[in-house]
């Protein structure tokens, strides 16, 4: 179950979809809507989805990893995704448009729904563009962040990911309405608005403006604890994402998974939650 929070940037107010996973007592897990913390010794995760993600897309696995390691969760749909707000149809999503999501609007949800991160610093969990605005509101806010858990992060544009990209775009324009087994089909399951998600991403990502989007620059800034998630057989980028972060960010943890694609989290679900749960148990004891 979910629940709606008004988020207010400098830009615009928004309304946005979000759950929250509390932390698992006697093997029961109790998951609530409500906006205070349970427990402030309980480390406290937030999920940032992927480029065509929402909180229904992650599926499980945010709880399953809150489960194991004992943490709280909190799972939102950015603007234009899921049950939040949606992209307005003539509207197109700027080539900062992460930043503007790590810097502006996940800030302002943090605090909308009692979450005071300067005191009590939250774990990122990011997947794909999620992992990218985990890395850069980690660099722009170090103090708000206890560490960063990236899976499949882009630091900067492949040739491998806009041609990956390009496809899935021929495979969306194959199916026109809501009926059949279509992408389209697929994400309406996942979001109210599949056009606001789907041409939201996709557009940017296939502007000739956005190949010179990168990161790498604002990474020597992060100082928290990373640990970078990446498959061998990644379709929308290569180890050379996770190589540059390992130069930038020295005291990066890497993991490279074989046998995984774009979303470490399903196609290596446990040894991902194991290396998590170790990944921050291990810092969790170096900040006492």
């Amino acid at each position: 179950m979910t629940s709606h929070v008004r988020v207010a940037t400098a830009a615009r107010e928004y309304s946005l979809e979000y759950h929250r996973i509390s932390r698992e007592r006697s093997g029961i897990s109790r998951e609530r809507s409500g906006t205070s913390r349970e427990n402030s010794e309980s480390p406290l995760l937030v999920f940032l989805h992927e480029g065509l993600g929402s909180v229904a897309m992650w599926r499980d696995w945010p709880r399953q990893l809150c489960a194991a390691g004992g943490f709280e969760g909190l799972v939102y749909s950015r603007p234009g995704y899921g049950r939040s707000t949606a992209r307005a149809t003539a509207e197109k999503w700027p080539v900062d448009f992460m930043h503007s999501q790590a810097q502006d609007v996940l800030p302002a949800f943090l605090r909308a729904v009692g979450v005071d991160a300067a005191t009590d610093p939250v774990w990122l969990i990011g997947h794909s563009d999620g992992a990218s605005i985990a890395l850069i509101h980690a660099a722009a806010f170090p103090d708000s962040v206890a560490g960063v858990v990236a899976l499949a992060p882009h630091v900067f544009v492949e040739d491998l990911s806009i041609d990956s990209i390009a496809r899935t775009r021929e495979t969306y324009l194959a199916t026109t309405d809501t009926q059949g087994s279509g992408l389209r089909v697929k994400l309406a399951r996942y979001h109210n608005d599949p056009d606001s998600a789907f041409w939201g991403w996709n557009d940017i990502w296939l502007d000739p403006a956005f190949r010179s989007w990168n990161i790498e620059a604002m990474l020597t800034a992060i100082t928290k604890p990373v640990l970078v998630v990446q498959g061998e057989d990644d379709e929308y980028g290569t180890m050379a994402q996770v190589d540059s972060i390992a130069k930038h960010v020295p005291h990066a943890q890497l993991l490279k998974l074989g046998r995984c694609g774009h979303s470490p989290q399903r196609d290596q679900a446990q040894p991902v939650i194991e290396a998590t749960i170790e990944f921050i148990a291990r810092h969790t004891q170096q900040r006492t």
